[in-house]
C-alpha cells in the first residue's frame, strides 16, 4: 500500500497539472478566437458599422483603440491577482472577454440605429480589451506556477497552443461561412454567427476555471503571510529593470502576432486583389500556417527546456531580421503555393517566440509581483505595438502602395527586441523565484 502511494500522488499531480493547463489555455483560446473572428470579418464589420470609404480602416481602428484599455485592465487585474489569487481573477476575465464578444453578435447596425451602433461596438471592444489586460498574464502565471521546473517550457507551450487553436477556430468558422453562404446572407446575418459562438466557448472555460484551486506558489505566499499589500508599488520600485526588458521583448512578440495572425487576411485579400469567389487563395494558406505552428509549438517548448529559452529567442529575432523580405516576396507572387511558403518563413520565427513564451516571462519575477509584472509589462507593450500593428500596416500599405512595409515593420521590431533578449537571464530548468531580493533584478 505504501509503495503505491507515491505513484498515486504523482498521478494525481499530473492530472491536476493537465486540468490547470487546460483551464488556463481555454481562456487564451477564447481571447484569440475573438481576435481571429474580428480579423476575418473586419470587412463585414466595417460595412455594417462604418459605411463609407474607410470601412476596413475604421474597423481596425476600433480594434486598435480597444488595446488602449489593456494596460488599464492589467493595472487593475494584475495587482488584484497578486493580492487575492490567480484563480478568482481568471474566472472574472474569461466571463468578461467571452461576454463582450458574444454581445457584438447581437448589436444593431448603423443602418438600424445610426451613430449609436459604432459606439456600442467600441464599448464592447473596450470591455474586451480591459478584461484581456488581466487574462494572458494571469494564465501564463498560473501555468508557470503549476508546471515542474524541468518541463516548464513544454507545459507553458500549451498556453500558446490554445492561442493558435483559438485563432484557428476564429479563422475556420468565418471561412466556412464565407464559402457556404452567399454574399447577401453573409452581409446581413452570417457575420454575427462567429461572435455568438464565443458565448458557449467562454462558458466552458468559466466552468473549468471555477473547479480549480489557486496555484501552490500563491498558497505558499498566503500561508507565510508574504502576499504583497501593494504589488504594483513593489514592482515599479524593485523590478523596473526586468519590467523594461520584458516590454522590449514583447515588442517583437506582438508585432509578429498581430501582423501574422490578425492583419495577413486583409493584406492578402486587398494587396493581392483576390477576386470574389477565390477567397480560398487567402483562407487556405492562413489555416495551413496555423496548423503548421500547432504541430511544432509543443516540441519547440520542450526544446527550450533542453537548450534554454534565450537561444530560441535570439534565433527568432535573427529570423525576423532576415526572413520577412523573402517571405513577402514569395507572398507577392500571388499563388497559393508561394503564399504558403512565405507564411511558413514568418511562422518559423514566430513559433520560436511563442513556444517558450509562457515559461520565460513569468520566471523573470518573484511570486509576490509575478501576475502584476507580466500583465502590466506585456499589455503596455501590446497596446503600443501589437494592437496598432494591423492599423499601421493597413494604413501605410493603402496610402503608399508599398507592399513590403509589413516586412520592414517586423524587421524593425526584431532589431528593437534583440537588445533586451541579449540582456535577459536564462531561466530554463531553474525554480521560480519566490521572494528574491530586489538586487537580483539589477
Amino acid at each position: 500500500m505504501t509503495s503505491q502511494q507515491p505513484a498515486e500522488t504523482e498521478a494525481e499531480q499530473k492530472s491536476l497539472l493537465r486540468r490547470a493547463v487546460g483551464a488556463a489555455a481555454i481562456g487564451n483560446c477564447t481571447e484569440w478566437y475573438d481576435f481571429g473572428v474580428y480579423a476575418y470579418v473586419a470587412a463585414y464589420v466595417g460595412h455594417q458599422f462604418f459605411p463609407g470609404p474607410w470601412e476596413t480602416v475604421s474597423a481596425f481602428g476600433v480594434f486598435a483603440i480597444s488595446f488602449l484599455f489593456r494596460p488599464l485592465g492589467s493595472l487593475f487585474f494584475g495587482p488584484l491577482g497578486d493580492r487575492i489569487g490567480r484563480q478568482k481573477v481568471l474566472a472574472v476575465t474569461i466571463l468578461l472577454m467571452s461576454g463582450s464578444t458574444f454581445l457584438i453578435g447581437l448589436l444593431p447596425t448603423y443602418g438600424a440605429i445610426g451613430i449609436v451602433a459604432p459606439m456600442l461596438l467600441l464599448l464592447c471592444r473596450l470591455v474586451q480589451g480591459f478584461s484581456t489586460g488581466g487574462e494572458y498574464g494571469g494564465a501564463a502565471t498560473y501555468i508557470a506556477e503549476y508546471a515542474p521546473d524541468r518541463k516548464r517550457g513544454f507545459w507553458g507551450s500549451w498556453l500558446e497552443f490554445g492561442t493558435l487553436v483559438g485563432f484557428g477556430l476564429g479563422a475556420l468558422v468565418p471561412t466556412i461561412l464565407i464559402l457556404t453562404l452567399d454574399s447577401t446572407s453573409m452581409e446581413t446575418w452570417g457575420w454575427r454567427i462567429p461572435f455568438l459562438i464565443a458565448g458557449p466557448l467562454g462558458g466552458v472555460g468559466l466552468y473549468l476555471r471555477s473547479k480549480l484551486e489557486d496555484t501552490p506558489a500563491f498558497k505558499q505566499l498566503e500561508n507565510t503571510h508574504q502576499v504583497a499589500k501593494s504589488p504594483l508599488k513593489d514592482l515599479i520600485r524593485e523590478w523596473w529593470r526586468q519590467l523594461l526588458i520584458l516590454m522590449g521583448i514583447v515588442v517583437l512578440i506582438n508585432v509578429a502576432n498581430y501582423t501574422i495572425l490578425t492583419y495577413m487576411e486583409t493584406y492578402l485579400s486587398d494587396t493581392l486583389e483576390v477576386p470574389d469567389g477565390q477567397e480560398h487563395q487567402v483562407l487556405v494558406p492562413l489555416l495551413l500556417t496555423v496548423v503548421f505552428m500547432l504541430v511544432i509549438i509543443t516540441p519547440v517548448g520542450a526544446l527550450s527546456d533542453r537548450i534554454g529559452r534565450k537561444p530560441l529567442f535570439v534565433s527568432a529575432a535573427i529570423c525576423f531580421l532576415i526572413l520577412p523580405v523573402p517571405a513577402f516576396w514569395l507572398i507577392g507572387q500571388g499563388t497559393v503555393l508561394t503564399t504558403i511558403l512565405g507564411l511558413a518563413l514568418l511562422a518559423i520565427g514566430h513559433v520560436q517566440l511563442i513556444g517558450p513564451l509562457a515559461a520565460t516571462l513569468p520566471a523573470m519575477f518573484p511570486t509576490k509581483v509575478r501576475y502584476a509584472a507580466f500583465s502590466v509589462g506585456y499589455n503596455i507593450s501590446t497596446a503600443a505595438f501589437g494592437g496598432t500593428a494591423p492599423l499601421i500596416n493597413d494604413a501605410v500599405v493603402t496610402n503608399t502602395g508599398n507592399s513590403y512595409f509589413p516586412a520592414f515593420y517586423l524587421m524593425g521590431a526584431a532589431l528593437v527586441a534583440l537588445v533586451p533578449i541579449l540582456l535577459m537571464k536564462e531561466t530554463a530548468r531553474k525554480p521560480l523565484m519566490q521572494d528574491a531580493p530586489a538586487a537580483t533584478a539589477s
